[in-house]
C-alpha cells in the first residue's frame, strides 16, 4: 500500500513504508544529483550517508588490493544503500558508486540509525532489502561461477532495465568490463554475440534493449531469483 507524504519519491522503498516509519525519515531527507561514477560511499571508511536512488543505478564494488575490481551489487530505486549500516557496522568493505547518473534521496547515517532505534517496523524494511541484496550477490557469484559471459551480460542488462524507464542504456565497452569481471575484448565478443541475434543494438558508449522477452529466454536461469525475492518479501519489483 503506497502512503501519501511530503516528498514524492520514486524510491519502492521508501513509498512502502509504513508512514509512521517514513515520517521518522523524512525530515532528514535531501535530494540530491549524482553523477556518473560519483562515489557514494568509500571502503573501509565510516559510513556517513545512506542513499535511497531514485533513478540512475549505484553499484556496489569489490577492489583488490592490486586496484582489481569486480561489481557484487547493483541497487536502484528498489532499495538502497550501503546496507551495512542496518546490519550493524559502521563501515562498508566495498566501494558504492553511480554506474548510471541519476537522482538519489541522501540522509545522514547517523539519522537512520536514531530512526531503526525507535521502530522495529523500519528495521524490519530495511533488513528484508538487505537480505534480498545478499540474494542478488550470491547469485552474481552463482553466474560468475557457471554461466557463459554472454549469459552474465544478459541478466546483468535485464537488471538495468529493471531500475530505469528508458530501453537504452550508456554503458562504455570498458565499464561493462568492470562489471563482469572480464576484459574488455570478451564484452565486445558478447555485445557482438546478443546484436547478433537481434537482442540488443550496440553503439560507442550505448546499448539499446530491442526484444526483452527474447533477452530474458536467453539469459535463462541466470537471471530472477533476486527479483522473485524482493516481490516475496517487499512487492513490486517493476
Amino acid at each position: 500500500m503506497l502512503h501519501q507524504t511530503r516528498i514524492v519519491s520514486t524510491n519502492r522503498l521508501l513509498r512502502g513504508l509504513e508512514e509512521h516509519d517514513l515520517a521518522l525519515l523524512e525530515p532528514h531527507l535531501h535530494r540530491r544529483s549524482v553523477e556518473r561514477g560519483g562515489e557514494l560511499f568509500a571502503k573501509g571508511e565510516r559510513i556517513e550517508t545512506v542513499w535511497f536512488p531514485e533513478s540512475g543505478l549505484g553499484s556496489i564494488v569489490t577492489t583488490t588490493p592490486e586496484g582489481l575490481r569486480a561489481e557484487n551489487g547493483l541497487v536502484g530505486r528498489e532499495g538502497f544503500l550501503p546496507v551495512s549500516m542496518v546490519l550493524g557496522d559502521d563501515r562498508s568493505p566495498h566501494k558504492g558508486l553511480m554506474q548510471l547518473p541519476g537522482e538519489c534521496l541522501s540522509i545522514a547515517a547517523d539519522a537512520v540509525r536514531e530512526a531503526l532505534a525507535q521502530s522495529s517496523s523500519l528495521q524490519l524494511a530495511l533488513l528484508r532489502f538487505a537480505q534480498v541484496l545478499s540474494v542478488q550477490t550470491a547469485y552474481t557469484a552463482l553466474s560468475n561461477a557457471v554461466h557463459q559471459v554472454d549469459e552474465r551480460l544478459a541478466r546483468w542488462l535485464l537488471m538495468c532495465l529493471d531500475r530505469v524507464d528508458d530501453q537504452e542504456l550508456e554503458l562504455t565497452h570498458d565499464f561493462l568490463s568492470i562489471m563482469l569481471a572480464v576484459r574488455r575484448p570478451t564484452v565486445s565478443l558478447a555485445l557482438q554475440k546478443l546484436e547478433g541475434m537481434h537482442l540488443i543494438r550496440s553503439d560507442r558508449g550505448c546499448v539499446r534493449v530491442r526484444d526483452r522477452a527474447a533477452l530474458e529466454e536467453f539469459a535463462g536461469a541466470s537471471y530472477g531469483a533476486p527479483e522473485a525475492e524482493y516481490e516475496r518479501l517487499i512487492g513490486t519489483f517493476r
